[in-house]
């Protein structure tokens, strides 16, 4: 039997495949760039191919580095399989669930008592952190994220359809300068999540206002920091209607009465043999029956 690279060379070369980054890469497997990028290069002296291209600050795949992807990542997510059923305990069952937190804290934290009462022996641990898809598999089993649309080498099923609102404090509908309506956005910041970039543009163009440019655009990577800036008064957040919806918060007003449907989703995902095991399959039907509708 040939001698095989170490394993977590292979997981190196698969993560920063994924990515495109070594730095992604190595924030994901708790590793500085330099060792990571060791690993890369010790499977490329292994194989005596270059798997990566590297351009300005971005790697990219090689004609070799594309094959060995193919061929090796359906294996590393068997094996990964593997190890969780030999080490799975007959009394607990657990999954890893990359999860957004305004998600998990608005929608899935308050429907949990309800899993546990059904399946007291199912217990999640949760991941909220960046990358979520791109480590199913290689951490996570499961995958709970916002998104125009899904990999079709993965499982994915949408929770729902959403409306595309603009979200605001109160302060801003009132005053001299109050916003009314959709071209005052001229004036004010708009809120965005990076997950959701095209949300703005999406609305605007719908309203048939496609010059319309408001006087900044700032970026989050939270939605609970995002309503929290616009309760305060920071800016229009543009956000899907159940973050409103679902938030407590009466500092906050939805602006202009009109219907706008995202082209962004909250999805369930997992890569497709994950739903053989019993624990995934068990929260995956919870999941659609709770939230598709």
């Amino acid at each position: 039997m040939r001698r095989l690279p170490p394993l977590t060379a292979l997981e190196a070369f698969l993560q920063v495949a994924r990515l495109g980054s070594i730095k992604a890469a190595a924030e994901d497997l708790s590793l500085s760039s330099p060792a990571l990028s060791r690993r890369v290069q010790a499977l490329e002296r292994f194989l005596g191919r270059q798997l990566f291209e590297r351009r300005h600050q971005a790697l990219v795949l090689t004609s070799d580095g594309e094959k060995l992807l193919h061929n090796i990542a359906p294996a590393i997510d068997s094996l990964s399989l593997a190890i969780d059923e030999m080490s799975a305990s007959s009394d607990v069952m657990k999954i890893r669930l990359g999860i957004l937190p305004l998600f998990a804290s608005q929608k899935l934290m308050p429907q949990l008592p309800e899993l546990r009462a059904l399946h007291p022996e199912l217990h999640l641990d949760i991941d909220t952190a960046a990358h979520a898809l791109t480590r199913l598999g290689e951490g996570l089993d499961v995958a709970i994220p916002l998104a125009r649309e899904i990999d079709p080498a993965l499982y994915a099923r949408r929770l729902g359809r959403n409306m595309v609102y603009p979200i605001a404090g109160r302060m801003l509908t009132e005053g001299p300068n109050a916003i009314r309506e959709p071209r005052d956005l001229a004036r004010a910041t708009v809120l965005l999540h990076r997950d959701m970039p095209e949300t703005f543009e999406t609305f605007k163009n719908a309203l048939g206002l496609n010059d319309l440019e408001p006087a900044s655009i700032d970026h989050f990577d939270s939605g609970q920091l995002m309503l929290e800036a616009a309760a305060g008064g920071l800016g229009v957040a543009f956000m899907l209607d159940s973050h409103l919806e679902d938030s407590t918060d009466e500092r906050l007003v939805r602006l202009f009465d009109v219907d706008v449907e995202s082209v962004y989703s909250y999805w369930f995902a997992c890569r497709p043999r994950a739903l053989e095991l019993r624990p995934v399959r068990i929260f995956h039907d919870w999941m659609v029956e709770k939230f598709e509708g």
